[in-house]
C-alpha cells in the first residue's frame, strides 16, 4: 500500500493516452491522493492539475481539481481500509451475513450476528484511531464515532462497504437507520413469543418496545442533527475550496506580477547601465571637442602668425627689387 505520507513530487505525474482507444488515467490519481495524508492532500492535488495542465489533458486537470480533500473521519476511515484490507473483507462479510439474517428472519442468527457487530466495529474503530496517531493525527471522539457509522454503513450497504474498501472516502458515511443490533435484541425479527408469557411479561414486553421505540425516536433526532450538521459542514468546506481557489487565483497573479516587476527591473537596470555608458560616452566626445577645438585655435593663431611673417617677406622682397 502506498505510505500516507509519501512526497507529492516523489509520485508519477497522471497519465492520459490519446483517443485511439487509451483512457484517462484517473484512477491512479485518485488512489494516490487519498493515500495520502489530509494535510499534504491539497498541494498534491494541485500538483497533479497543474501537471495534467501541463500535458495538455485539461479535462484530467479538472476532474483531478475537483476531488475533494478527506475528514480526518474519512481519512482514518481510509486508512484503515488501506492498511488492514482482510479486516475490511472480514467486515464485508460479516455484513452479508447480517443481510442474509435480516432476509431469513433468523433471530438467534441476528441477535449473535449483532453482538459481533458491535465488538467487531468497536475494535475497527480502535484500530483506525491508533492507526491515525501512528501517522501523526490524534482524531477526536467525534470523528471515532463517524468512522464507527462508516462502518455500520459500510456493513448494513453493499455499495456503502465497497466504497470504503476503496479507502478512497472524502466524508465519513452516515449509519443506516434500522439497522442495529438493538432492534434484533428487542425481539425484532425472528423472536419466538411464548403463549405461555403472562401478564406482566406482556406488560414488561410492551414497556421494552416503549423504550425502544423512544430509543429509536431519539437516534433518529440525533440522525437528522448529525446530517444537518454533516451538510453545514460540507457547505464550510465548499466555501473553503472556493477560498483556496480564489487564493490560488490570487497568488498566481501576484507571481506573474512579480515576474513582469523583476522583467522591468532588469530592463531599467540594462538601460541605465546604458544611459551611463552613453553618459560616459558624451562626457569623453565633449572633451575631445574641447581639445580639437583648443587645437584649432592654436592652429589658427600660428597660421595668422605665419601669414604675417610671409607678407613681411613678401614686402621686403618687394622693395629690394624696386631699388635703385
Amino acid at each position: 500500500m502506498e505510505h500516507p505520507h509519501i512526497a507529492a513530487d516523489e509520485a508519477p505525474p497522471p497519465r492520459r493516452s490519446d483517443r485511439s482507444g487509451g483512457q484517462v488515467d484517473l484512477d491512479a490519481v485518485t488512489d494516490e491522493l487519498y493515500g495520502l495524508s489530509p494535510d499534504d492532500f491539497t498541494a498534491a492535488r494541485e500538483q497533479r492539475a497543474q501537471q495534467a495542465r501541463q500535458e495538455g489533458a485539461r479535462e484530467l486537470a479538472e476532474e483531478i481539481h475537483r476531488l475533494r480533500r478527506p475528514t480526518l473521519a474519512a481519512w482514518s476511515a481510509n486508512l484503515l481500509a488501506r492498511e488492514q484490507p482482510e479486516q475490511a473483507r472480514l467486515l464485508l462479510g460479516l455484513g452479508e451475513a447480517l443481510r442474509q439474517a435480516h432476509r431469513d428472519l433468523d433471530g438467534a442468527q441476528l441477535r449473535e450476528l449483532s453482538a459481533r457487530q458491535h465488538q467487531v466495529t468497536a475494535r475497527l474503530a480502535q484500530e483506525a484511531a491508533e492507526l491515525a496517531a501512528q501517522y501523526g493525527h490524534r482524531i477526536s471522539e467525534t470523528a471515532r464515532r463517524e468512522v464507527t457509522d462508516t462502518l455500520h454503513a459500510a456493513l448494513a450497504d453493499p455499495q456503502a462497504g465497497r466504497d470504503w474498501a476503496a479507502g478512497r472516502l472524502d466524508r465519513p458515511l452516515a449509519a443506516p437507520v434500522g439497522f442495529t443490533p438493538g432492534e434484533t435484541e428487542a425481539g425484532g425479527a425472528g423472536g419466538e413469543p411464548s403463549g405461555r408469557a403472562s401478564s406482566k411479561s406482556d406488560r414488561s414486553r410492551d414497556r421494552g418496545r416503549d423504550a425502544g421505540r423512544k430509543a429509536g425516536r431519539d437516534t433518529d433526532r440525533r440522525r437528522e442533527q448529525l446530517t444537518r450538521a454533516r451538510e453545514r459542514a460540507r457547505e464550510a468546506e465548499r466555501a473553503l475550496e472556493t477560498r483556496e481557489g480564489e487564493h490560488r487565483a490570487a497568488r498566481e497573479a501576484a507571481e506573474q506580477a512579480a515576474e513582469r516587476q523583476e522583467q522591468a527591473e532588469q530592463r531599467l537596470t540594462g538601460l541605465r547601465e546604458q544611459l551611463r555608458e552613453a553618459e560616459g560616452a558624451q562626457q569623453r566626445a565633449r572633451s575631445e571637442v574641447r581639445t580639437a577645438q583648443d587645437r584649432l585655435r592654436r592652429a589658427e593663431r600660428s597660421e595668422e602668425k605665419a601669414r604675417r611673417k610671409a607678407d613681411d617677406a613678401r614686402g621686403r622682397a618687394d622693395q629690394l627689387a624696386d631699388g635703385p
